[in-house]
């Protein structure tokens, strides 16, 4: 329930504060008068549309701020956003309004935290429905009676619809798959024959490792120096241990070393760690000789290895010039070859594979349509059955509806074409609902509609229902029919109704004036504001509906709108 609507620097207000209360909160005045003001206030304040004629002129800021009654509902929202609540039970949604050039800029805030559009608007469709006139327009449209409809029938029908979205989603990603790859075909056919000449290449060539090429270019150099490398193992064997020369090895001179200096430290203990030095290189030139002796014994000249590897070394060379520069890199590219081609060749899906996934995820869908056009037939033989019972208070004692499904091809909102057809007089045939309904039938169209909404299954919150000048276009009875259903309305649900009709004002819980005057701020131009007034006496709301009436108080006037406030108590009291 919206508790108070704060108000500065929009439009043509400069500071306002209003507090609504339960049931049916009434705004009247001429027309003209800014009465659709505060309805864009209200708008504004939860994610409407703003633009530079909202900021009053010649201010730089404005605010518009909606206190609400907080409900459980509410409450369990605020968690799942990580909003905190008010100590108050209140939810407060603001919007700052900020002059940028020729623009406005806007942040919108629940209760200070400020949010972004997306979150403001899911807010709002737990807090407010609209309801006017000029939605006759869309009310025409297929499209929004087939959302009328999956709304009345609420949340089974919902989840059935949800279903259908998914399944269509999955069924155009199918088709997309298989139109892609058929449109590929050609492609890919030329394609394979690439890839499968590159892959016969480099699999030929047995890569392995990427270290390959230089281990091969190290035993190339070996293989083609033995000679050299047995003389050189043999020459440095014999000067490090074993001189065949007749003079003394490196070992033999070592060894005269180490006698000398153990001699030494017989007398100067502190030479000892040299002579550990010169054990250390005297076992080290001893190990040194005997593995170059044992290197030069292994050496033999392998005439066919050498060309095995000069061969292979041309080939990878060859790799390299092709798909490298490194060999590295062209393994990188024989993998991801290899990856492509079975992707093009069945490791992915083949045609047959994805026209089954297509014929699959089609079955799905049907079945998903199906299972939706079942909650749609249901839901609109009772809405049809509901919508009439509404209407008939309505002055409408004979009209015929009738919800229609007209089945089409699948799409993400089912199988089914639906259409309102209606018939506001007896003898007449169904006919089209933007056909037949005039101005008038159409706001008892909308109202009785509304009404099935916010009953039952289809009404899963309370919410405030704003009715914007619903009666345009009736008077009499009708206009006395409609009141009546407002007020019944208003009982389970806060409503607030702008209105130019005496007979609804009536019946108002609470009743708002609202007017321009002209005012002229010492030193400046007159300027226009706008007034809103609570009408709290029987006699200011007397005056009120006489205006209303006949566009003056005169005592007969006057009189007549004492009865019309006589018999709206008489009708609330039962």
């Amino acid at each position: 329930m919206l508790l108070a609507l704060h108000i500065e620097n929009f439009a043509l207000v400069d500071a306002l504060t209003l507090s609504f209360g339960q049931g049916l909160n009434v705004l009247t005045g001429e027309t003209g008068a800014g009465k659709s003001i505060i309805l864009d206030a209200i708008d504004a304040a939860l994610g409407g549309k703003v633009n530079g004629r909202l900021l009053r002129t010649g201010t730089q800021r404005g605010k518009v701020e909606a206190t609400f009654q907080l409900t459980d509902a509410i409450a369990q929202w605020l968690q799942q956003q990580d909003i905190d609540a008010l100590d108050e039970p209140e939810l407060i949604c603001s919007r700052d309004l900020t002059a940028s050039g020729e623009t406005v800029r806007s942040r919108s805030r629940i209760n200070g935290v400020l949010v972004n559009r997306q979150v403001i608007q899911e807010l709002r469709e737990l807090l407010i429905e609209v309801t006017a006139q000029g939605q006759t327009v869309q009310l025409l449209l297929p499209n929004r009676q087939r959302d009328l409809l999956d709304t009345y029938g609420g949340k089974t029908l919902l989840k059935a619809k949800q279903r259908v979205a998914q399944a269509y989603g999955d069924y155009r990603a199918a088709v997309q798959a298989l139109e892609t790859r058929e449109k590929q075909q050609q492609d890919r056919l030329q394609r394979l024959d690439v890839l499968e000449f590159q892959l016969r290449e480099l699999n030929e060539a047995e890569l392995d490792a990427p270290e390959e090429l230089t281990e091969l270019e190290q035993e190339l150099e070996r293989l083609a120096h033995v000679v050299e490398l047995q003389n050189l193992s043999y020459q440095s064997y014999q000067l490090l241990y074993q001189n065949e020369q007749g003079g003394l090895a490196i070992a033999d001179q070592l060894g005269n070393v180490e006698g000398m200096v153990k001699n030494m430290v017989n007398y100067d203990s502190s030479l000892t760690p040299v002579l550990e030095m010169v054990l250390g290189a005297l076992n080290q030139v001893v190990e040194a000789g005997q593995q170059l002796n044992r290197y030069g014994d292994l050496l033999e000249a392998d005439p066919e290895r050498l060309q095995e590897v000069e061969n292979r070394l041309g080939t990878l060379k060859q790799i390299c010039r092709k798909y490298g520069p490194e060999l590295k890199d062209a393994i990188a590219l024989w993998q991801a070859l290899q990856t492509e081609l079975d992707d093009l060749t069945g490791a992915g899906q083949s045609l047959e594979e994805l026209v089954a996934e297509r014929d699959r995820t089609h079955q799905i869908l049907l079945d998903a349509c199906q299972t939706l056009t079942q909650h749609r037939q249901t839901a609109a033989q009772k809405l049809q059955k509901q919508l009439i019972r509404e209407l008939k208070p309505l002055a409408m004692a004979k009209v015929q509806f009738d919800c229609r499904l007209r089945p089409i091809e699948p799409t993400s909102a089912g199988a089914e074409q639906i259409n309102f057809w209606f018939s506001p007089n007896p003898g007449e045939p169904l006919q089209s609902l933007a056909e037949t309904a005039s101005g008038g039938e159409m706001s008892r169209f909308l109202l009785a509609l509304k009404s099935c909404l916010t009953q039952g299954t289809a009404s899963q919150h309370q919410r405030t229902l704003i009715f914007d000048e619903i009666d345009t276009g009736v008077s009499g009875k009708v206009a006395q029919a409609i009141a009546e259903k407002l007020n019944q309305l208003s009982q389970p649900h806060q409503i607030l109704c702008v209105t130019h009709q005496p007979l609804i004002a009536a019946l108002a819980d609470r009743h708002f004036r609202v007017d321009k005057t002209a005012v002229k701020p010492r030193g400046q131009d007159p300027r226009t504001i706008v007034n809103v007034t609570s009408l709290e006496t029987q006699d200011s709301r007397a005056t009120e509906l006489a205006q209303l009436a006949g566009g003056h108080a005169a005592t007969d006037a006057i009189a007549f709108a004492q009865s019309l406030l006589a018999q709206a108590q008489t009708l609330r009291e039962k």
